[in-house]
């Protein structure tokens, strides 16, 4: 290592406190981690790009991309029905500037952890002439035999969404809220078949649950949650969408959309309002045995939901 490079690592690991999970802390090669007891660990990597993810500036300072880093893997966790344990950051960081921009990185990353109970164990640093690199390891850990997934929904499940979705891009793509939280609290008292987070677009990620089940969906148009930045963004110049497009579409809301049995998923909204779940839970449509999305309108008219959301894209 360079020596300012020893010396950003040595002022590093001076600020990350002990964790009894960690029988071997960071600074040694690799950390060593104590499974918590009768548990089955859970892991997800994410990668954000400058650019592609958050763009630096004054609306978005490294504290926003460290947490923002952070928080859209505890959102997988989430989805899983898993309890945050550990995280692993990897970054590079731009040659000029990257020891401010490292340092504000680490604000955002420890008031995340701290907020969820989980420790930061370790991770890597480099330096280039491109754009800030982030990527995080999650690890969370589960009950045995209880880990939500893609796979489990039913028909005639019910199809539960957390929260309110759209308009994510007027700033709360980079204050990710994940619903780990929630998502422990659901787990521990109500059944679910099935789940996932609105990380690419409600109707995008919906169907991917849906495939994963061999299933399909009925999505009641007019029970959609609509979050108000998406009726603010539908009223921008320029914006031809309006706020249900924006709700079905946008992405990066980091909600859950969970599949359960009907008697289940009435009792979780009976729930709602009441911490853990003070934000509103909304029952948006049902699991069909027909593969594909069908949109209903008030009337009852039915037509076929075409999944929309954000995808990356590969020049060949």
């Amino acid at each position: 290592m360079t020596p300012v490079e020893t010396e950003f690592v040595t002022w590093l690991l001076d600020r990350i406190p002990a964790d009894p999970r960690l029988e071997v802390p960071p600074g040694d090669d690799a950390a060593v981690l104590r499974p918590p007891a009768m548990r089955r660990t859970v892991v997800t990597v994410d990668m954000l790009t400058e650019g592609v993810d958050f763009i630096l500036g004054p609306d978005c300072p490294p504290r926003a991309v460290g947490h923002k880093a952070v928080a859209v893997s505890l959102s997988d966790l989430a989805a899983m029905g898993s309890r945050p344990e550990a995280v692993f950051v990897a970054v590079c960081l731009p040659q000029t500037g990257g020891d401010v921009i490292a340092r504000g990185l680490l604000e955002g990353i420890q008031s995340i952890t701290a907020e969820h109970g989980c420790t930061l164990a370790g991770g890597d640093t480099n330096s280039w002439d491109g754009p800030l690199v982030v990527s995080v390891t999650a690890i969370g850990s589960v009950p045995p035999g209880r880990a939500w997934r893609r796979d489990g929904a039913q028909p005639g499940d019910l199809l539960v969404v957390t929260g309110a979705c759209g308009g994510s891009l007027l700033g709360r793509h980079l204050a990710v809220q994940p619903r780990c939280r929630e998502a422990i609290f659901i787990e521990s008292r109500f059944e679910v078949h099935a789940a996932i987070d609105v990380s690419d677009g409600l109707s995008l990620d919906l169907s991917r649950m849906m495939q994963a089940s061999a299933t399909g969906a009925v999505v009641r148009l007019a029970n959609v949650p609509i979050h108000a930045d998406a009726r603010r963004m539908s009223l921008l110049p320029g914006d031809t969408k309006s706020p249900l497009d924006h709700a079905l579409s946008d992405g990066e809301d980091f909600e859950l959309i969970l599949a359960m049995p009907p008697d289940a998923a009435h009792a979780l909204m009976a729930a709602a309002g009441q911490a853990p779940l003070d934000l509103p839970i909304t029952i948006i449509g049902e699991v069909t045995a027909e593969p594909g999305l069908i949109a209903e309108d008030v009337d009852g008219t039915r037509t076929a939901l075409a999944p929309r959301g954000y995808v990356h894209a590969f020049n060949s």
